[in-house]
């Protein structure tokens, strides 16, 4: 990752909290130039702070206020950056949100929310980034998706599909942007400690809480680092921890079969040990958070 970002233009998405929040210190630590975006100011301005103290006297670190799931937004707010301070380097779509549930519980608008932030978030950034970056024959693209969008299981029927999404995009924009000398990144944490897992864990089924025992808990400093370094390299698919990595080698190795299989009698058993388990029906979980 030496040298890697000195002097790159990096903006991160989300980049008040989390990952994002982690990714864009990290960036500052190595020389780069960040501009964060996010929806609250206050929470952006706290976040400006901590960016400039990770970085040297002479880093700008610049704040924008702005909704990625509003297109005309953030094609405003967006465009203003370029004309300010050029095309970003190294773009990191890190905003999302998750709401999980049960589906016959969940809100059609908790489906939309999580398509809205999660996918076409990501879709409305780089429809104003991506042509500079072709005329420019440069650029770096690192698409946030989830472990959940490599294998979808109880609880995350909205969440998960919204990731399916970035990774089906993300997949696509490989193709069609090495040509012209873009690095596109799809990355795949597992469960990580930021403010998004604390709101989750509220709504989160019992089923849902017993197979997330399965795995680990990473750090986003952990995440962040992984995610800079391989994409340092060039890499493609980014999988920060262990617990992703032995994951998708398995899903490789022995199909999604074993995996349906395996999720399958999770739930049974968790059934079976925890009556309050089984959702109630009729209840829905209608609001994201603000």
């Amino acid at each position: 990752m030496k040298n890697s970002y000195v002097n790159k233009h990096v903006l991160v998405t989300g980049g008040s909290s989390g990952i994002g929040l982690a990714v864009a210190k990290l960036a500052a630590s190595q020389g780069a130039n960040i501009t964060i975006l996010g929806r609250r100011l206050e929470v952006l301005e706290q976040a400006q702070q901590e960016i400039q103290k990770a970085g040297s006297a002479d880093t700008f670190v610049q704040i924008l206020s702005a909704d990625v799931s509003q297109e005309t937004e953030i094609h405003q707010a967006l465009s203003g950056l370029i004309a300010e301070r050029g095309l970003p380097d190294v773009v990191v779509n890190c905003a999302g949100v998750t709401h999980p549930g049960a589906f016959h519980e969940l809100s059609t608008d908790i489906f939309r929310w999580n398509m809205d932030i999660n996918y076409f978030g990501t879709v409305y950034v780089l429809k104003t980034l991506v042509p500079g970056m072709i005329q420019r024959r440069s650029g770096s693209i690192i698409n946030i998706s989830s472990g959940a969008g490599l294998f979808v299981f109880y609880g995350y029927s909205a969440y998960g599909a919204s990731k399916s999404a970035v990774n089906g995009l993300s997949e696509a924009l490989r193709m069609e942007m090495k040509p012209y000398g873009i690095q596109v990144s799809l990355v795949l944490p597992a469960d990580t400690d930021t403010p998004q897992l604390a709101y989750e864990n509220q709504f989160k089924p019992e089923i849902t809480r017993m197979i997330n025992q399965v795995g680990g808990l990473m750090q986003p400093e952990q995440v962040a680092k992984e995610i800079l370094e391989q994409a340092a390299r060039g890499k493609y698919l980014i999988l920060p921890g262990n617990d992703i990595k032995f994951l998708y080698v398995l899903l490789r190795i022995f199909g999604r079969g074993a995996f349906y299989a395996y999720f399958d009698g999770l739930v049974r058993r968790a059934f079976k040990r925890s009556p309050e388990a089984e959702p109630g029906l009729g209840r829905q979980n209608q609001n994201g958070p603000d």
